[in-house]
């Protein structure tokens, strides 16, 4: 079963720094080394305290603890061997990380001031505390890149893997949903972008002027609540990470610099260069958008209106409507909406609703679809685009299928998952027996007769 990523991911920051402030403290002690990495038995306490938290210590508490310590003997391996091969991560990329997995952490919160009431601490220092496992993170990363980059798996693979599955232990899939869309984007009038430029600017000339400075007017007025919070503060940022018109300005600033009013796909801003390492900014920025008039709204609310009901009398059919009225890119694929992580259409009820966590256009999706028949067509529906734009969309449900077993015609995207997967851990434990031989590596007696899943070769 799929696990909610972004929480798991969310939890995974919050809840060590949750145990150590509220669990008695372990007498610690040296459970395994290797190389010049240790491992402590308040490593695997903490992690064990997690797992219970987020309801996956599955087992007795001996074996959970031997996943975790496995788990961990794993990214100590990768660390060394990271070394060995002398890969890095410079200071302005592991930075760029935090800052990035911060920012989302604090819209998640709420606040910044909420995450920090949360974990008793400051955003600085979360920052310290997360900085030495972010970089060990991201060296892992690479490590395991190196040894993912040749595995993948061919059709024949996939058959045999399901082959080999004992009939009475094949899974059980829940109802998944082939899910098609008609997006209308009413177009931001030019008189409406000209009042949010206007008063961009006259923002814009009460900085220059010495009334506020722009971190105080970013909190004030910006439109991004990811970074308005921080005074409009975004991190330092790489190239490729930005629309590529914000992009083009922030890199040509001076440090200090303001610029003048740049149009993205996002709405307007305006940008402040704090400071430029190597190939990186670190910029401030206020973003206002253009409002959709209500009128422009009530247009596309009718004549999605007038399209459905084309489609109810058979005047065309749902895909020649959506390639003839759509606004959304999603019309050169028939409307369908994508499942990121099997590369299909299906998406079932668990992954509308994790999808519903990052991203504004599958707000309230799976509620809409839970009330649909197949073939049915909504009424029109208001939705927030990815840019945080105002539109509506006529969904309808082209097909589902019920819970059922595994197989091979239904499922394959699924099974072609598990297939890959496995065929990714056989090559981890290759890599680990190859690498645990020729590695120090060390066990405390206390673990010396636990099961583990790879050939360890422990001294």
């Amino acid at each position: 079963m799929k696990r909610n990523w972004i929480i798991i991911a969310l939890m995974l920051i919050a809840l060590p720094m949750m145990a150590q402030n509220r669990q008695p403290q372990v007498i610690d002690k040296v459970v395994a080394v290797v190389g010049k990495n240790i491992i402590l038995q308040s490593d695997i306490e903490n992690q064990y305290i997690q797992y219970r938290m987020q309801g996956m210590a599955e087992g007795t508490g001996q074996e959970v603890r031997t996943r975790i310590l496995e788990d961990l003997l794993l990214q100590k391996l990768m660390l060394n061997q990271a070394e060995m091969d002398s890969i890095t991560v410079t200071d302005e990329e592991v930075e760029r990380q935090m800052d990035q997995k911060l920012q989302y952490f604090i819209s998640r919160f709420g606040s910044k001031e909420k995450m920090e009431a949360q974990f008793g601490k400051t955003l600085t220092e979360i920052k310290d505390e997360l900085r030495k496992g972010q970089k060990d993170q991201m060296l892992q990363e690479q490590v395991q890149n190196n040894i993912m980059e040749s595995v993948a798996v061919t059709p024949q693979e996939v058959k045999d893997f399901f082959l080999s599955i004992p009939k009475d232990s094949l899974p059980t899939v829940n109802p998944e949903y082939e899910i098609v869309q008609i997006v209308k984007r009413p177009p931001v009038s030019i008189d409406e972008k000209l009042i949010v430029k206007d008063r961009l600017y006259q923002i814009r000339k009460r900085i220059l002027e010495g009334e506020s400075s722009f971190s105080t007017m970013a909190v004030l007025y910006s439109e991004d609540p990811g970074s308005a919070r921080q005074g409009g503060e975004l991190g330092l940022t790489g190239r490729g990470e930005w629309a590529t018109e914000f992009e083009n300005v922030a890199f040509n600033l001076h440090d200090g610099e303001i610029s003048d009013v740049v149009e993205t796909q996002f709405g307007f801003h305006i940008i402040q260069l704090i400071e430029k390492r190597d190939n990186m900014v670190n910029c401030r920025h206020i973003l206002l958008q253009a409002k959709v008039p209500i009128e422009a709204l009530e247009k596309a609310q009718s004549e999605l209106d007038s399209v459905a009901q084309l489609i109810r009398n058979g005047d065309m059919t749902f895909e020649e409507a959506c390639k003839k009225y759509s606004d959304d890119d999603s019309k050169s694929n028939g409307g369908y909406l994508t499942n990121a992580a099997t590369g299909g259409n299906r998406l079932s009820m668990q992954d509308l609703q994790e999808l519903e966590m990052s991203y504004p256009e599958y707000k309230n999706l799976a509620f809409v679809i839970s009330r649909l028949e197949v073939g049915q067509i909504s009424d029109p529906l208001p939705m927030t685009t990815n840019e945080n734009k105002d539109a509506f969309r006529l969904i309808m449900v082209k097909s589902k299928t019920e819970s059922h077993q595994a197989n091979l015609k239904d499922d394959y995207h699924l099974i072609q998952s598990w297939a890959l997967n496995q065929k990714r851990q056989e090559a981890i434990g290759k890599w680990v027996k190859n690498k645990a031989a020729k590695a120090y590596i060390r066990l405390d007696d206390t673990y010396k007769n636990s099961e583990f899943y790879y050939d360890w070769n422990f001294q």
